[in-house]
């Protein structure tokens, strides 16, 4: 099956006509949503079961890693032990381990984690630390894909039972192809984060909301939907996250590739529409 989600779910105005949306209201239009709370802070886990009470049987969700897990913010902060650490996170999510409708784990890393021997013992680790779970693997750093290195890299995550995300990004001499090989048999993720290539390095002012700032046109959607529907018949499971909504443009595209792709999902909530 073919899910098409956003990242976060109610800031997609286009999608639902307000402002700001439930996570009830955005699951009337799509089936799949990537929520990045967890990554900042681990949630309560009060928080997690509000979250599948407002969502159909068929309904998935793709968790971003808390950053202590991928090097981005300080673990021993917060927690004694890596193994603290995992207990919480597993302990907060396990509600939504246990109904099923986890996609999957997403570990973000950043540009530093580069292809060292090191790293490569640390992609070890956190298996270990998520074992029998699905975990989505995306690297920002073009090491991983050099040219003497991909093959190692692809091999690497198939023996660690990973799915490495297949990545849409601005192509600079830095950062990481769209690579659509399939390491998981089981499920695989597609993140899009637009092609703004004058602003992905920038890191002056409002960044962070500049550098998704893109909109896909009709061509590039229907690229992308052959790469999807590839990846499809070697995976059971596909999930396409859209991240350039720096404009607002993510759930005008999501729902573009969902026409392109000639996808009609059953089963969501009522919309708006549907009520009248």
């Amino acid at each position: 099956m073919i899910r098409i989600g956003l990242t976060s779910f109610n800031e997609h105005s286009s999608l639902t006509g307000k402002k700001t949306s439930s996570l009830y209201e955005y699951a009337g239009y799509l089936p799949l949503v990537e929520l990045d709370t967890n990554y900042y802070g681990i949630t309560k886990k009060s928080s997690v079961e509000n979250w599948l009470t407002q969502v159909p049987a068929d309904f998935r969700f793709v968790v971003k890693l808390y950053a202590g897990f991928t090097g981005q913010a300080k673990w021993q902060d917060s927690y004694p032990s890596i193994a603290a650490m995992q207990e919480h996170f597993l302990e907060t999510l396990k509600p939504m381990i246990e109904s099923g409708k986890l996609f999957c784990f997403l570990a973000q890393f950043p540009a530093q984690f580069k292809c060292t021997k090191e790293n490569v013992a640390y992609l070890e680790t956190l298996r270990e630390l998520f074992p029998d779970l699905p975990v989505a693997i995306e690297l920002r750093d073009y090491s991983w894909y050099a040219e003497e290195l991909i093959e190692k890299t692809k091999q690497l995550m198939r023996t660690l039972d990973f799915s490495l995300v297949m990545v849409d990004e601005p192509q600079l001499p830095d950062t990481v192809p769209l690579d659509s090989t399939v390491t998981n048999k089981n499920f695989s993720l597609f993140r899009f984060h637009g092609r703004n290539q004058a602003y992905w390095n920038d890191r002056t002012g409002d960044w962070r909301k500049k550098r998704t700032l893109y909109r896909y046109n009709e061509a590039e959607l229907k690229d992308l939907g052959i790469k999807v529907r590839q990846a499809a018949e070697e995976s059971a499971e596909i999930g396409v996250i859209f991240n350039n909504n720096s404009g607002g443009d993510a759930a005008d595209n999501a729902m573009q590739l969902k026409k392109i792709l000639q996808l009609d999902y059953e089963g969501l909530n009522p919309s708006q529409i549907d009520l009248f």
